[in-house]
Parts: C-alpha cells; structure tokens; sequence
C-alpha cells in the first residue's frame, strides 16, 4: 500500500487528538435527519476533506420512502409561572424532542407532563427522543427535575420550522487503481451525543483525510449521512453502481472504552468481516463477534436482500447495551482520544488485510527450500518474533499453491495477518513465492 501507512507511528500516535477535537467541534451542532445542524456538521467535515455534499428535495421518491419536510430549531424553553425557564433548548439541544412541531402555549401541569420525557431509572439524565415521521412535540428532562414541577401554568415554545426543503448528505470517493469500493458509513442525524456518533463521524473524516494522500488498491467512498433514510436515499440514486462495493463498513459509536465489537454482514463470511474478525482477534482478548440482525444502523439498509452488500458493522460498546447510550451522559466526557485512536487503528488493520491481501504461488513446491542457506530463519522482527516468523515461512510456503490467500494462510496459522503479508514480502524477494493475482471471491 500504500494503505499500510494508515499505521504509521506518529498517526496513531497523535489521530486520537485530532479525531477528538473534531468531535467536540461538531458535538454541540443540533442534529436531525434534515436541516440546518447536517449541513453545518458536513461544513466542518469539509474543512479535512474534498466533501461533495447533495441536497434532495423534499417529496422526492426513495425507494419505498419519500423525503420528508425540513425541520429546523431556533428555540425552545418550558417557563413556570414565575418567568424562570426550568428547561433550555440552548443549555442542552437534547431537551426538545428532534422533530417537534412548532408550540407556543400556556398549558396545565397535566397537559404538560403528555409532552414530558424522562428516564425514571437514571433520574439524573436527559434521554434523546424523536418523532421523525408522525407529528408531535415534546421536551426531554431528568426524572428528577420533573418530580419537583409544581401544578402551576406553563409557558411553552419550541420555535421550529417544518417545510419543504431538503435531505442532505456528504461523500467522498477516493479513487484507486480499480473501481472496485469500499464504503464507509456514518450517520449525521444524532443532535449532541458524543459517541453516538460524533465520534464515527470524526474518526472516518480524519480516516479518509489520510487515505486521500495515498495510492490504493481499492477505491474508497466515505458517506456521511442520516441514520435510515440517508442511507436508503442514497443507495436509491446509486442503484445502478452498488454492485461495485465489495467491502463495506458503518462506523459508530467508537470512542468509549467498551468492545470492541462488530457485526457481520449478511452474508456472514464476506472478505470485511473475515477481515475484520481477524484483526480484532489479534487485538483484543474478548472482542464481541455479533451474527447479522436486522436491526441497528444504517448496515440493515446495505444488507437488506435487494442489496445484500457486504457492510458490518464497527463499534466499541454495543448500540442500546451501555446506559450512556441516547441520554445527556453520552457526552464529550464519555469518549477518550485513547478509544478513538484505538478504533481508528482497527479500522486501519483491517483495510490493510483488504488491501493487502493475495494469492502467490510457492516456486519450490517439492520439498521444504533451504531457507538456512539463504539467510530466512530468524531473519524477521529480532529473536523474540523469530518463532513466529519461521512458522510464518512454513505456512506461507506450505499453503502457497494457487488457491490460499495470505488471509487464508494467516486465518489457519493463526498467525497475525501482518506478520504473514511481511513474511509472504520477504519469501518473494528471495524468489520463492510469486504472487498470481488477486484473492477476492467476492461475486
């Protein structure tokens, strides 16, 4: 690669910092699937990257859906009847419940509390709420605030917009040496939440800056958009070129210090989830290896059986499995540039297997070569990887016939993916493996 430089030390030495001070600058942006909060996320990701961002309008046809009305916040508050606002919009976008019509009324106790939305286990929290596709409105608070509300009169206003406007999502395509893809995946429509998923936001912004200086095999399409309907009205406008994704990955909520864990394609033995199981494992003593489920993120939308595209799906802590998960506690505090950093290079460890990996050919197929004369045993990593690297020439030569990709030889060694493609390097420079030609099975 080329891709193997997405390791370089001083990359992922210092990408947890830079992938967090993204998050943080895009986490107070007030999020929706459509309006004003997506497009100022998608200007900030633009600053790292050649983003095209696309506007579709409102009633537009997306598959089985249509684009809905624009929704767009100004303001919001609850008043008591002394004038003190007890719940601010501006002090936390996550009290209005995303989607709200608009509201300016004077209302009971009793009529308020139809509206209220709170967390009666984790008193102290605000939840996220929404109500995408049926009009309503709403307030979100802690539990505990709401059992102080006195029966008085309320002042309430949410100052919203809902109009014909526009869906908008952002990619980018890296162009490699074939037109062959690999998606990308991450949804916009979260308001403040910090994992979920400022921080997959950030981490492929920064991923996909690194990746645009670089030659690759692959070509790679970074996506930026909605949660469900982003994704289906993306994959309606590019029908006719899906079938060129032959790798896949939605990335979110990768910046807390649970998981690792990932979720498998449909397909359930695509090269990315191969890949992907296999670098987890050489990472991690207890990553959560997930079969396929429709349900989640946008993975149920790449994977439904019109598309079945090999996408999984990346995460640290699983989705609705952590009590930060969609509440106020899924904050700036809650993710670390440490976790960030560490997803970033599992993510790279497994492009680097897709990237890297091949078929080659032993030249010396009888017998076992002579590798003492030609200077190969402990010739690789010093002596305390010599073990490893001999066993890696073994299985290389051994299994080297024309029909075992590296990942295939590293998969039955198990052997770490970057030893053998190092090992495989090596054996070729000494003229005993000859690579013949590319290991993808994917139809």
């Amino acid at each position: 690669m080329k891709a193997a430089g997405l390791l370089d030390k001083p990359t992922v030495d210092d990408i947890g910092q830079e992938i967090f001070a993204l998050a943080a600058e895009i986490y107070p942006f007030c999020r929706s699937i459509t309006g004003d909060g997506v497009r100022q996320t998608l200007r900030e990701v633009a600053t790292h990257i050649a983003l095209d961002v696309h506007e579709v309008p409102t009633g537009t046809p997306v598959l089985d859906w249509t684009i809905p009305r624009e929704w767009n916040i100004r303001d919001a508050y609850i008043k008591n009847e002394r004038g003190e606002k007890i719940v601010d919009f501006r002090r936390s976008n996550l009290h209005v419940m995303s989607y709200s019509v608009p509201v300016k009324r004077r209302i009971s106790l009793n009529e308020l509390k139809r509206h209220l939305y709170t967390l009666p286990d984790q008193p102290d929290l605000i939840p996220y709420r929404t109500s995408y596709y049926a009009e309503n409105w709403g307030f979100c608070m802690p539990h505990r605030q709401f059992e102080t509300l006195r029966d008085e009169t309320y002042e309430v206003l949410i100052d919203t917009s809902l109009t014909d406007g526009h869906l908008t999502y952002g990619e980018y395509l890296h162009k490699g040496e074939t037109e062959d893809e690999f998606l990308l995946s991450a949804h916009v429509c979260h308001p403040s939440l910090a994992n979920d998923n400022c921080s997959g936001i950030a981490l492929l912004a920064h991923l996909a800056k690194r990746i645009s200086r670089m030659r690759t095999r692959y070509s790679y399409r970074f996506l930026f958009a909605p949660g469900t309907i982003g994704a289906i009205t993306w994959l309606a406008r590019n029908e006719d070129r899906v079938q060129r994704i032959k790798h896949g990955l939605v990335v979110s909520m990768v910046g807390d210090g649970g998981g690792p864990t990932y979720k498998k394609s449909r397909r359930g033995n695509a090269d990315i989830d191969r890949a992907m199981i296999h670098s987890l494992h050489h990472a991690s003593s207890w990553p959560a290896i997930l079969d396929f489920f429709p349900y989640g993120y946008d993975e149920r939308q790449f994977c439904s059986p019109g598309f079945n595209l090999p996408v999984g799906l990346f995460q640290r802590s699983k989705f609705g499995a952590i009590p930060q998960y969609h509440t106020s506690a899924d904050n700036l505090e809650f993710i670390r540039p440490e976790h960030l950093s560490e997803s970033y290079r599992l993510i790279a460890e497994a492009i680097g297997v897709i990237e890297s990996d091949e078929v080659y050919r032993n030249m010396l197929p009888k017998g076992e070569p002579q590798l003492g004369r030609r200077g190969l045993y402990g010739a690789i990593g010093g002596d305390k990887d010599a073990a490893a690297a001999n066993m890696a020439m073994l299985w290389i030569l051994n299994l080297s016939d024309g029909t075992h990709s590296l990942l295939d030889i590293a998969e039955r060694a198990d052997l770490p993916f970057g030893v053998i493609h190092r090992t495989a390097q090596l054996l070729q420079e000494h003229a005993l493996l000859t690579p013949c030609g590319s290991s993808q099975n994917t139809p």
